[in-house]
């Protein structure tokens, strides 16, 4: 995983689950799994931070879920 900046605009999962258009299950699956880059912060507790680029780049490559 790169270095997130401090200035970097970052996401919660619920705001990059509603602009990818899938579940916040799907989010937390693609983070666990590295297909989206993220941090979690302070455990299960706190959550997970998305940069704001690491959507933009899932929206423009298509990121779908896995046909199951």
């Amino acid at each position: 995983m790169g270095v997130m900046l401090a200035d970097e605009k970052v996401l919660t999962v619920e705001e990059a689950a509603q602009i990818l258009k899938v579940s916040r299950y799907t989010v937390r699956e693609w983070l666990r799994t590295g297909r989206l880059r993220g941090i979690q912060l302070g455990g299960r507790r706190v959550g997970w931070r998305i940069p704001a680029e690491e959507v933009r780049r899932a929206v423009r490559e298509g990121l779908r879920p896995k046909a199951e």
